[in-house]
């Protein structure tokens, strides 16, 4: 069967088939809109949020680093000035213990040094009180001996000997005062 050609059909007109292409189609549409892509945005917006609250926290724990590395410098700094001043505090006391103890020891010395002029003065005062005595003794028998009498008698040879070393204390002091 020849189909004329005036007889053939127009292609603007839609056919039967067109119809039920169109029906599928906007039946397929209806399923996909009501059915697969509401899941598929919401799975999409869940996992856009989900994105997004990561790169919140990230930027939070990013802030809260940067917060806890400044805390840690500003410690520590705090912690070596501290210890300067520690440092500081500790050669200060060391230097006052030093002054204390050289005070301490200038003390003792002193202490000891007058001691010793005490010892010296007192052995100084008893051997002259034994020289006198023992050239007291000698005295008056040198010159009992050249006057050829006993000059025993203990209170004139007591003054004598005390007259004679006051002279020879004066003696002594006016040549020391000469030179």
């Amino acid at each position: 069967m020849v189909i004329p050609l005036a007889e053939k059909q127009n292609f603007l007109v839609p056919n039967a088939t067109f119809f039920v292409e169109l029906l599928a189609f906007v039946l397929l549409f209806y399923l996909l809109a009501r059915y697969v892509i509401p899941p598929i945005n919401k799975a999409m917006t869940a996992r856009q949020e989900a994105i997004r609250k990561e790169f919140a926290d990230a930027e939070e724990a990013k802030s809260k680093a940067n917060q806890a590395e400044e805390e840690f410098r500003a410690q520590i700094a705090d912690a070596r000035h501290e210890a300067a001043r520690i440092r500081e505090d500790a050669r200060e006391q060391g230097a006052q213990i030093i002054a204390e103890m050289r005070e301490q020891a200038q003390s003792e010395a002193a202490r000891i040094v007058e001691n010793g002029h005490a010892q010296v003065q007192a052995e100084r005062q008893q051997a002259v009180a034994s020289l006198r005595a023992e050239v007291g003794t000698l005295a008056t028998t040198l010159a009992g001996r050249i006057v050829g009498e006993s000059l025993e008698d203990d209170e004139r040879s007591a003054r004598v000997v005390d007259r004679f070393l006051a002279d020879l204390d004066t003696i002594e002091t006016s040549e020391a005062a000469a030179k």
